[in-house]
């Protein structure tokens, strides 16, 4: 079988608001779980209860992705940060040279 080559480069990855769309997401999810408790009876009689642990399941694991996302946000903060502080370091280095005329 032959190796797959791709035909264009994978376009970069999209950026957005990814903390607050975690977040909308965890409530949602908490949201579902709370409506649907004082029906938990029904879930039982029909046998349908997986649905309100998967809403609870799936709260606790948004508070897993919040504390994740915002750590990794956090870090490309640090990383753009420290990239601008080197870069203005060698700017301002390069400023200090005095030019050396050559020697005829």
């Amino acid at each position: 079988m032959a190796k797959w080559i791709p035909k264009h480069e994978a376009p970069e990855p999209l950026e957005g608001p990814i903390v607050s769309t975690i977040i909308g997401g965890t409530i949602l999810w908490l949201v579902l779980f709370v409506v649907q408790l004082p029906f938990y009876g029904w879930y039982e009689d029909h046998g349908h209860t997986w649905w309100v642990w998967t809403c609870l399941a799936g709260g606790g694991l948004g508070f897993i992705g919040i504390y994740y996302v915002r750590r990794r946000d956090a870090a490309i903060k640090r990383d753009a940060a420290r990239k601008a502080e080197a870069e203005a370091d060698t700017n301002a280095g390069a400023a200090d040279v005095t030019p050396v005329e050559p020697v005829e």
